[in-house]
């Protein structure tokens, strides 16, 4: 095999780690496009100003399958829901993540970025809600579970090291959030292995290992694709940087960061990170090169990245 024969297999498997990630993401049903606008807001939007014209984010969402009626559905419903706010300018759209688009993503991107730190503190909260009548009761458990909590019974719900003000700003609103009685405690050494087990079922912590795993499996040809080949396609370096960020994000915002105390060990979620981190770091570039030759905002095409962005993953 000649030297350009060689050259061009590597580049091409690169390309096919991405046409099948792709398709992969066109298989889901159903096809949560939405979801993958906000990976790409907050991935690639905002930190080049945080504006891009309509007309050219659907141009980059046909990589993904994604047709302009679904697009223009989903930033309507984004909109809606007070993700994006949009901006007429002649005869052309434009839209942003809201402020409050912004601190959602804002407080995500320190776990998406960042290296997970399982806790070392064996301390937990639990949240009796014996005393809170029936009909209140699920909001209440609904809500705890938003920030985090695990039932270990109907009653009794369990958080590793949540704030006391954190429960309070978030129950506050609800009815019957003063009949909750919040406890801090310890478990005792000499039942770990049964608290191991307890907690192990009540985060249902197999499935996020499996989910971490699936996810490994899934990106791992492309990081050796990418690590493989001198020169990346800038698009299909965009393709893959959002996939693998619109994935890792489903996972690890779900992750509670429980102390390494009850995870198996070795923990994927630490391998997921790892890979994440090196493919990311390989694509981010040629990524950054799409996104300035095709996305626009309202002056033009869109302005290099932010100084904070090449602090992601430790530093790209």
């Amino acid at each position: 095999m000649s030297e350009t024969t060689s050259r061009s297999s590597r580049t091409n498997a690169l390309s096919r780690a991405s046409t099948s990630l792709v398709e992969d993401f066109g298989r889901q049903r159903p096809l949560r496009a939405g979801s993958l606008l906000i990976s790409i807001f907050g991935d690639a939007i905002a930190p080049h100003g945080g504006v891009v014209w309509l007309g050219s984010l659907i141009g980059a969402l046909e990589r993904f399958g994604v047709n302009q009626r679904l697009v223009r559905t989903s930033v309507f419903r984004l909109v809606r829901d007070g993700w994006l706010s949009a901006e007429q300018v002649g005869r052309r759209s434009f839209y942003q993540l809201t402020p409050a688009g912004r601190e959602r993503f804002a407080t995500a991107s320190e776990r998406i970025y960042s290296a997970p730190s399982p806790r070392e503190t064996n301390r937990w909260c639990l949240a009796l809600l014996a005393d809170v009548e029936a009909a209140q009761r699920d909001d209440l458990r609904r809500e705890l579970k938003w920030l985090g909590f695990a039932p270990l019974s109907a009653t009794l719900m369990v958080h590793p090291v949540a704030r006391d003000s954190d429960i309070e700003r978030v129950l506050h609103p609800l009815p019957g959030h003063e009949r909750v009685v919040v406890l801090h405690a310890t478990a005792a050494t000499a039942r770990e292995d049964a608290w191991r087990r307890l907690i192990g079922e009540a985060f249902d912590v197999a499935a996020l290992e499996g989910r971490y795993d699936a996810f490994i499996t899934r990106f791992r040809t492309a990081l050796a694709a990418a690590r493989r080949v001198k020169r990346i396609d800038p698009g299909d370096a965009f393709v893959l940087r959002t996939l693998l960020i619109h994935e890792y994000r489903k996972i690890v915002l779900r992750d509670p960061m429980l102390p390494a105390s009850v995870l198996p060990s070795p923990w994927h979620g630490l391998r997921a990170y790892e890979l994440c981190r090196a493919l990311y770091a390989r694509i981010a570039p040629p990524a950054e090169h799409y996104l300035m030759s095709n996305l626009e905002n309202r002056a033009g095409p869109l302005p290099p990245a932010h100084a904070r962005f090449r602090g992601r993953f430790d530093g790209l």
